[in-house]
């Protein structure tokens, strides 16, 4: 459960987010957005995340909430990348991202009525089964017609649990990529697991050499990015795991998929049933399974 110090902080707390470079570069950071006490709750609840995964021993689904394990050789340990809708469970994991400074932070840029429709962390142990393949967000936001106005009405956050780094692995950004909107990024290769690869990223008219920045996080530091940013990440050769819990929302009136996190500012808990949001699936095989 919450602390009470937590609860204090969140309410004395005003964060602002510098919304002229947001909308300019495509992306925003908010220093200390989380203080090193919240940062150290959130990652033992990661742990135990972790944890279940590994027991699992390989991907698991239940409704929208999956485990994304794989193995860096055959017969080695399982190794968790991702687990989707860790909230439906963890209590620690599912207040942080209705945490009002959400709210607060992202209402000059979406407003105060938002869905949820990324909920997610992402573990990046040393090795290359982490890397993130250049690419758009707007690539995930299928069907279309469910997702309107991408360019104005999502924001997807990632909050920095472990120094983020270019040794341990940290994004690689295109400042300014996003005004040109869909790039058709797309490819037979999934994003996760697979190399930045230049070619990919020169073919959409830009160079790693002359337009990519690092994305420099510490512990409790919280990005901003838009779906048409176009971003990578590669190989942890750090000595540390480098994780960045991911909570994406929109407008509410923009998506007809996600789960409710705020109506006019206020945090709006989980639903009897669990909301459509990316696994189509959620209603013929709602129960855990192994995919």
């Amino acid at each position: 459960m919450r602390s009470s110090q937590a609860l204090r902080s969140a309410e004395r707390n005003s964060v602002q987010a510098d919304v002229a470079h947001y909308w300019r570069d495509g992306f925003t950071v908010v220093r200390g957005f989380f203080s090193p006490g919240e940062i150290s709750e959130i990652s033992a609840a990661l742990d135990q995340l972790q944890d279940e995964g590994v027991a699992h021993g390989r991907c698991f689904r239940h409704g929208n909430l999956f485990y994304n394990v794989a193995r860096e050789a055959e017969g080695g340990e399982p190794l968790v990348r991702m687990v989707q809708w860790p909230s439906y469970h963890q209590p620690v994991l599912n207040w942080v991202r209705t945490d009002t400074r959400f709210a607060q932070l992202l209402e000059p840029l979406i407003g105060s009525d938002l869905k949820q429709i990324i909920n997610q962390v992402h573990w990046k142990t040393p090795g290359s089964l982490a890397d993130f393949a250049w690419h758009q967000d707007s690539r995930f936001r299928r069907p279309a017609t469910a997702y309107r106005n991408l360019a104005t009405a999502y924001v997807q956050t990632g909050l920095g649990i472990d120094p983020h780094t270019p040794e341990s692995g940290c994004m690689r950004l295109i400042p300014g990529s996003h005004l040109r909107g869909d790039l058709a990024m797309t490819s037979s290769e999934r994003v996760l697991g697979t190399a930045m690869n230049d070619q990919a990223l020169e073919k959409a008219g830009f160079s790693e050499d002359d337009d990519a920045v690092d994305l420099l996080l510490d512990p409790g530091d919280l990005a901003l990015w838009s779906p048409y940013l176009v971003h990578g990440s590669g190989t942890n050769r750090s000595a540390h795991k480098r994780r960045l819990y991911i909570n994406g929302y929109v407008r509410a009136t923009d998506c007809d998929r996600g789960e409710w996190a705020f109506r006019g500012g206020s945090p709006v808990p989980f639903g009897p049933e669990p909301a459509l949001v990316h696994y189509d699936a959620l209603r013929e095989r709602p129960g855990p399974h192994y995919p």
